[in-house]
């Protein structure tokens, strides 16, 4: 999720970069070189911050991984904390974090579709483990908000729910969208909906 305010780092920048070339051309489609174009640096002085490419893919996509997965534990921290959450609250909080993963980083959702196999075998493990903890968060959320939803019709409809949030690179060009603002209210009543449609059939 993109959250920072202050100006990123040389390394950020690097990734940023990369994942956009990586995405619109594909990770054997774009040269080290290119990548140190796009941020002013040489190609060989990308090594001083990065072994080579695929240690980036591998930052890009454990990384995003590892910040969902720390956003929505921070969430759910906060809301057990606060003395006046609810279940529904806090479905809504991370629906609304998920948006802004899928709204702000969508090269990087283009990236985990088409390059995941790429990664050496222990980090594409990280990845998944990441991923599997994320999922089983969101589930003990949504069932908390419709307890007599089935355990595997909640993580069912979890990934539903991703696969909705995340079809954002397939909406279009940024520009033929309608604004941010109300692209993620239609996704967050899209992603409701699901939720209440398998709640109501519990």
């Amino acid at each position: 999720m993109t959250t920072r305010t202050d100006a990123p780092t040389r390394r950020e920048q690097i990734l940023r970069e990369a994942a956009r070339l990586f995405a619109e051309r594909g990770f054997h489609g774009v040269g080290v070189d290119e990548i140190g174009a796009a941020v002013g640096i040489s190609g060989p002085g990308l090594y001083r911050h990065f072994p080579g490419k695929d240690a980036m893919l591998a930052e890009l996509l454990v990384g995003i991984s590892e910040r969902l997965l720390a956003g929505g534990q921070l969430r759910v921290a906060e809301d057990a904390t606060s003395g006046d959450g609810s279940p529904e609250g806090l479905l809504d909080a991370l629906i609304e974090g998920h948006i802004d993963f899928a709204l702000d980083d969508r090269p990087l959702i283009t990236l985990h579709d088409r390059e995941l196999d790429r990664l050496r075998d222990t980090d594409r493990k990280r990845v998944r483990r990441l991923q599997r903890q994320y999922v089983e968060l969101w589930v003990e959320v949504v069932r908390a908000r419709y307890p007599l939803l089935p355990e595997t019709e909640a993580r069912a409809t979890v990934h539903a729910v991703f696969g909705l949030l995340n079809s954002t690179p397939h909406l279009g060009r940024p520009g033929a969208l309608p604004g941010r603002t109300a692209t993620a209210a239609l996704l967050h009543r899209l992603a409701r909906g699901a939720f209440e449609a398998a709640g109501e059939q519990a």
